[in-house]
């Protein structure tokens, strides 16, 4: 099971240079998904990459800033408005990010394409993409 993201450019830029180890989530999808489709929010609006996940850490978002700090890839004051009222969050921790060298155009592909506010559930690119 795979779950496409959308990500925010300033956030997949560090991942993409390896400062950001860690998305961070105020909900997350089941533990079975290994694999996140990176769809980079507008102005891009593109799939641009995958990544590998190595696990996932639930805590409170203080503990959660503390621990990975260093390598969460966002400023502290944007990192505690996104948690905003929230008791618990979740750290992806980036195994592998692989960017692809021609991202894909999901409106290209699928005009009624409406990217996730959170999270979606995919088998598979291709099958997101068909023209259903």
């Amino acid at each position: 099971m795979k779950v496409l993201l959308s990500i925010k450019p300033k956030y997949v830029e560090e991942i993409e240079k390896g400062s950001k180890l860690y998305e961070f989530r105020k909900i997350i999808f089941n533990d079975k998904v290994k694999t996140v489709y990176v769809y980079e929010s507008s102005p891009t609006k593109k799939i641009v990459g995958k990544i590998v996940i190595d696990k996932v850490i639930e805590d409170s978002p203080l503990n959660l800033w503390t621990m990975f700090e260093e390598h969460s890839g966002i400023i502290q004051k944007d990192f505690f408005e996104y948690f905003k009222n929230k008791d618990k969050g979740y750290a992806i921790k980036i195994k592998r990010y692989i960017g692809y060298k021609k991202p894909i155009d999901p409106f290209k592909k699928k005009p009624n394409f409406i990217p996730p506010q959170s999270y979606l559930y995919i088998d598979s690119i291709n099958n997101l993409l068909s023209a259903n």
